[in-house]
């Protein structure tokens, strides 16, 4: 009797063993699969936060600023508008054929694009940016170079850093003129980056020839 009992142990003790070695063996696979899950979610959250910090990163550090906007108004209208531009600091160049300026006056939205002629570099300007024979048409605008270093932008149309154009509108054939009193808005959108914003009420009358809009 004591031999059977003693059998009955051992293969009681043996099946409890082999129990536990399937039990471990299932939590070894199970914490190897969540580990397998967890290492590819972690790899996948990775690159998208890489991805949203470089597409915020190039959406707020790179793009156009405006300077300044001024215009050229006779007594009762203005006829043309010239926006100071620039690239922002760390962004990278920024090709102006690629560049659109939405603008509106409230009563109609109009989509200018480059016209394609050649910039009107600061040298032959002679001080007089309103005299400027290329100023834009109904549906597009033109550029005269401040500052362009590289060539950059006579060569390609291209600014860099550094580089300081005015984007020539032609407010007479957009809008028929701008009359005072008009709020006008919009922006100088570029293919990445930040648009340069356009917002300005022009004058209750034009007593100068030249006027600071924004």
């Amino acid at each position: 009797m004591e031999g059977i009992e003693n059998r009955h142990l051992k293969d009681m003790s043996a099946a409890i063993g082999i129990g536990s070695m399937i039990i471990f063996i299932a939590m070894v696979l199970v914490a190897g699969i969540s580990a397998s899950v967890l290492i590819q979610t972690s790899t996948s959250l990775e690159m998208q936060a890489l991805q949203t910090a470089q597409e915020t990163t190039s959406a707020v550090a790179s793009g156009l600023l405006i300077d300044a906007i001024e215009g050229n108004a006779t007594a009762t209208s203005i006829n043309k508008i010239a926006i100071e531009v620039r690239p922002r600091a760390g962004s990278p160049d920024i090709d102006i054929n690629q560049t659109v300026i939405e603008i509106s006056d409230s009563s109609e939205k109009h989509i200018l694009r480059h016209s394609g002629n050649s910039a009107t570099n600061k040298s032959s300007i002679n001080g007089a940016i309103f005299n400027v024979s290329n100023f834009g048409s109904t549906t597009t605008f033109d550029v005269i170079i401040l500052q362009d270093a590289d060539n950059s932008v006579y060569d390609n149309t291209v600014i860099s850093y550094g580089d300081h154009i005015i984007l020539a509108v032609n407010t007479e054939s957009v809008f028929s003129g701008l009359s005072p009193r008009t709020d006008i808005f919009g922006s100088v959108i570029c293919e990445e980056g930040a648009p340069g914003i356009i917002g300005f009420t022009t004058p209750s009358a034009y007593a100068d020839t030249v006027i600071e809009l924004q």
